[in-house]
């Protein structure tokens, strides 16, 4: 079959592999669209844990049950499917557990023509939902459920802030946040990228490259009862004027590192919860699935290559220029 392979850190190419059979407790997916992350990106230039070489990267998935392993019902083949990546998160709902991976890494990740996969990481495809939309959806929205419904327990009532709009995570928290009735910003440095959050039904947003944005939307909006955010860094001190007193800033990832300092003092006077989460269990993907299918939410695309152009997908995803996923089309 054909894969995209990465046989080194930073290293690239589109080969044939060998296709894989299904074993006991597995289904064989033909897969019709996978969906890249940041996590691919940072998986080929080496800044990952737990790295293999050569790997097969991607973390989400939709395709057809094509054959089973023993153990699973024949019922399955014929199915269109979308796969759950996060993989043994264990019996507690507050944390996942030593066992836990993503899909993608170590395990065969999705850009490729097949995939097996255990029975039970599998969910019927929204009927709702195109193939490159069923394949966006995985990873980035059951990241934005788990931070804004259980980690910080959004209320149709709460102003919201999500940093960095443009990312498949930050859209789906705003198109989540949305539905659930509560008020929502964004940050970007992008007013394109604002302006298309607004269509999305965000309130309106704010530069964050500019000098006082805090300042301005404080006087604008009031403070954020919830803020998601990936960036960390120095902007975080940012975030914790920005929110309100009681309020919660949820945590996905750090792109931009750890800060310097962080101002204690504001953070237990006015107590104020920083939150981190990852992926989520298999009750949040559940619950994501079904909010999905109840809101007719539909997944933003920002562009769709195909399975031999992925070479491009993977340079407009390291450059940072989409608005929503990047999708493979796989024939």
């Amino acid at each position: 079959m054909i894969a995209v392979q990465f046989p080194a850190a930073n290293a690239f190419e589109i080969a044939q592999v060998a296709q894989p059979v299904a074993q006991a407790g597995e289904v064989l997916i033909t897969l019709k669209a996978a969906a890249l992350n940041h996590r691919d990106v940072w998986i080929k230039k080496g800044q990952y844990m737990g790295l293999k070489y050569p790997c097969t990267p991607g973390s989400d998935g939709a395709g057809v049950v094509t054959a089973v392993g023993a153990g699973v019902s024949g019922s399955w083949i014929g199915k269109e499917v979308i796969i759950n990546p996060s993989f043994n998160w264990g019996n507690k709902e507050s944390a996942q557990s030593d066992q836990f991976t993503i899909l993608g890494l170590p395990r065969e990740g999705t850009c490729a023509e097949f995939i097996t996969i255990p029975e039970s990481q599998l969910e019927l495809k929204p009927k709702a939902l195109s193939w490159s939309e069923a394949a966006a959806l995985p990873l980035a929205g059951l990241t934005a459920w788990r931070a804004l419904k259980e980690r910080a327990q959004l209320k149709s009532t709460d102003r919201v802030l999500v940093s960095g709009i443009g990312g498949g995570v930050a859209l789906f928290a705003l198109q989540f946040a949305v539905a659930s009735g509560a008020e929502v910003w964004v940050t970007s440095s992008s007013l394109e990228k604002i302006s298309k959050a607004i269509s999305l039904g965000a309130k309106g947003g704010f530069l964050y490259t500019e000098t006082g944005w805090v300042t301005h939307a404080l006087k604008q909006t009031g403070a954020f009862d919830v803020i998601i955010d990936s960036a960390g860094g120095e902007g975080l001190n940012d975030l914790i004027d920005a929110v309100a007193s009681g309020g919660k800033i949820v945590f996905y990832g750090a792109t931009c590192g750890n800060p310097t300092s962080i101002a204690l003092l504001k953070i237990f006077w006015r107590q104020i919860s920083l939150l981190g989460t990852t992926m989520g269990s298999p009750s949040d993907w559940k619950a994501m699935i079904a909010f999905v299918e109840t809101y007719s939410i539909k997944p933003v695309i920002s562009n769709v290559f195909s399975l031999a152009e992925a070479s491009d997908a993977f340079k407009l995803m390291e450059k940072g220029g989409q608005f929503g996923k990047i999708v493979l089309k796989i024939s």
